[in-house]
C-alpha cells in the first residue's frame, strides 16, 4: 500500500477530499479523515454541500455512532474500523500506522511552506520505514503521479 502525497496547487483540500472520498466509498472502503479543528470544520461542511445532488455520509469523532461512520472526521486514532486514512491540515500519522491500511492520502497545500516541509518530513519517514510513497501533482491542471519511491530501495 503506498502513501499517496497530494500536492495541492489548483484544487482545495475540500475539493480533493470530496473526490478521493467518493471513490473510496464507491470501492467499499471506510475512511478516517484526520485534521486540525479548522480543517475538520471546513471538510465537514464541504462533505454535506460540495454537490447539490449528493453528500458524503460522515460523522465527527466523539459521537455515539463513531464505529458506524463510513467516513469519520477527527483528530485521534482510527475509530471507525477504517481501512484507509486521509490526513489534511496539520494532522500527522506514523509509518507504522500506514503499513496495514489499503490507502493513506496526505493532502497538503503547495503554497504553504510549513505544509511543504511537513510533507517532505513525512515522505522521508515513510520511505525510511520501508513503506512505498507516491507523489501526485496537479501542476498540469489534472492529477498525475510524478514520483514513486519504494521503502525497499
Amino acid at each position: 500500500m503506498p502513501v499517496m502525497f497530494y500536492h495541492l496547487t489548483h484544487s482545495t483540500v475540500e475539493q480533493t477530499a470530496f473526490t478521493l472520498l467518493s471513490r473510496a466509498l464507491a470501492t467499499g472502503w471506510r475512511v478516517m479523515l484526520r485534521g486540525d479543528p479548522g480543517t475538520l470544520d471546513r471538510l465537514d461542511e464541504a462533505l454535506w454541500t460540495s454537490q447539490d445532488d449528493s453528500f458524503l455520509p460522515h460523522g465527527r469523532e466523539g459521537g455515539p455512532h463513531d464505529a458506524d461512520q463510513p467516513v469519520l472526521l477527527g483528530q485521534g486514532p482510527i475509530g471507525n474500523g477504517a481501512n484507509c486514512l486521509m490526513v489534511a491540515g496539520s494532522a500527522d500519522f506514523t509509518p507504522e500506522e500506514a503499513a496495514p491500511l489499503d490507502r493513506l492520502w496526505v493532502l497538503f497545500d503547495g503554497i504553504d511552506n510549513i505544509a511543504l516541509a511537513r510533507a517532505r518530513d513525512q515522505w522521508r519517514a515513510v520511505v525510511q520505514a520501508g513503506v512505498t510513497a507516491q507523489y501526485w501533482s496537479e501542476e498540469s491542471g489534472r492529477w498525475e503521479k510524478k514520483a514513486e519511491r519504494s521503502g525497499a530501495e
